[in-house]
């Protein structure tokens, strides 16, 4: 099939890059890093941006800049990315794990208000695949309880939630730009926030302990240097021109797939609630309903047509080897450990497919999910 491959450059990439080049200047304090991190803080609707070498970073860096300590307790979703949760434990504070809902793969606001203690500092709040979590939801119960909310935006450049961008609801939403995301420099990372205070101390944290205006060799704090290199930033720009529409293409995509796989009961796509009025579409993820092997066979089946669909995590965070001896809490999480079971996800590249394409794909899956429950089926 006529999937694209990603990442995608083009002539603007290389220009951006030429320029740099050509500077003498490679390194964090070219005016490409502060050009991008004001973009960037402008289209995620946050006042601020810090950036860094990548996306793990920002999060360690913002528990750092909220003062967690050790024995904090941070709620993190038991579905994610590992970093959700190492963040938490490099900070000595112990990661607690809470199911998702079973519709939309994201942290569950219910199981939230069950995990609190006394010595709950914070929530980490995952938008899975670039579908925003019930944010409304999470915010109101971090504000009820003086909890700091940190966003774990990593798949949701452009995603929002009732008209708002991700990143914008906590006191700091973290963005990665690694190889595969939406908005990608290889490695590359953001923090963005209204805090002003927060923003001062995170981006002095990030440069050396330094602080803006002062001398170069006078350091404040006792920071590292975290800083995106000027390399990254021209591809970054450049990646920023043309997400708008890259997200109106996979959105359109992801409606046509939808809407021509709509009589094929075999698979639940993701849930997206009205809230949700713009999505990133990282992932477009969904469950095959029917025994558990149906979902590999399934996989196989699309991966001998030339889809790439991939299956969910193989386990659920608290089940790495990290955590048999990494302190952590973990809450019942019945739903986590189904999805491992049966759910998949179509990478972003597939939803940037032309339109014949893109029918293609749908057929595949129609026609996978039909055949493998069935084989699966006791009796067949």
């Amino acid at each position: 099939m006529n999937i694209p491959t990603w990442p995608q450059a083009g002539e603007r990439e290389a220009e951006l890059l030429r320029i740099v080049l050509e500077s003498g200047h490679w390194g964090g304090f070219h005016p490409f890093v502060t050009e991008f991190e004001r973009s960037f803080a402008a289209y995620q609707q946050a006042s601020h941006a810090i950036s860094a070498f990548n996306g793990t970073v920002t999060l360690e860096l913002a528990l750092e800049v909220l003062g967690i300590q050790p024995g904090d307790e941070i709620i993190v979703p038991a579905i994610s990315f590992v970093t959700t949760a190492t963040a938490v434990s490099r900070a000595r504070a112990i990661p607690v794990f809470v199911d998702i809902e079973h519709a939309s793969y994201n942290i569950d606001p219910e199981r939230v208000r069950q995990a609190l203690t006394p010595k709950t500092r914070a929530v980490i709040a995952v938008h899975f695949g670039g579908t925003m979590c019930n944010i409304g939801e999470i915010s109101k119960i971090c504000l009820e309880n003086n909890l700091f909310l940190i966003e774990d935006a990593a798949h949701a450049q452009g995603s929002e939630w009732n008209g708002r961008r991700a990143g914008s609801f906590g006191i700091a939403g973290s963005f990665s730009f690694q190889n595969g995301k939406v908005l990608c420099s290889g490695e590359g990372g953001m923090l963005v926030t209204s805090d002003s205070a927060f923003a001062e101390r995170a981006r002095a944290l990030a440069n050396c302990g330094r602080i803006p205006g002062r001398s170069f060799y006078e350091h404040h704090y006792l920071g590292s240097n975290f800083r995106l290199t000027a390399f990254q930033a021209a591809v970054l720009l450049a990646q920023l021109e043309r997400l708008p529409g890259q997200i109106r293409q996979r959105t359109a995509n992801a409606c046509l797939l939808k809407n021509v796989l709509s009589d094929c009961e075999e698979i639940v796509w993701q849930a997206q609630p009205p809230q949700i009025t713009q999505n990133s579409f990282y992932l477009m993820t969904g469950r095959l309903r029917g025994p558990a092997a149906a979902r590999d066979a399934f996989l196989h089946a699309l991966a001998a047509a030339g889809v790439p669909c991939k299956p969910f995590y193989p386990h659920t965070l608290y089940n790495n080897p990290v955590y048999r001896n990494a302190p952590c809490r973990v809450m019942p999480c019945p739903v986590s450990e189904q999805s491992i079971l049966d759910a998949f996800w179509l990478p972003h590249r597939a939803l940037l497919a032309d339109e014949a394409t893109t029918l293609e794909i749908a057929e595949a899956i129609g026609a996978a999910a039909t055949t493998e429950i069935l084989s699966c089926r006791p009796g067949s």
